[in-house]
């Protein structure tokens, strides 16, 4: 399992667009993953799901992934998560 905090730096926080992007980046992997935001955990291959959160700019986000291919699934959380701006 693999844990990786950030803290979202785009000013609109994690809306329906940015959101639909790393849902679709992670989707294919096969390992399990949740986006957690204070005291919810949600899985971020559901766009609903991700969305239920509410998360807004400057929020403190964890990803958490578990599974044979976790290693390849965080490293491209990290690239959306930069090329999108979304967070550090």
């Amino acid at each position: 399992m693999i844990e990786k905090n950030y803290k979202v730096t785009s000013n609109e926080g994690l809306h329906a667009r940015p959101s639909s992007v790393l849902v679709s980046a992670v989707t294919p992997f096969t390992s399990d993953v949740k986006l957690a935001y204070m005291d919810k955990t949600v899985n971020l291959k559901s766009i609903m799901g991700v969305m239920s959160l509410g998360i807004s700019a400057g929020a403190d986000i964890k990803v958490i992934a578990d599974g044979e291919d976790e290693e390849a699934l965080m490293a491209k959380v990290d690239e959306v998560m930069k090329s999108e701006g979304l967070a550090q």
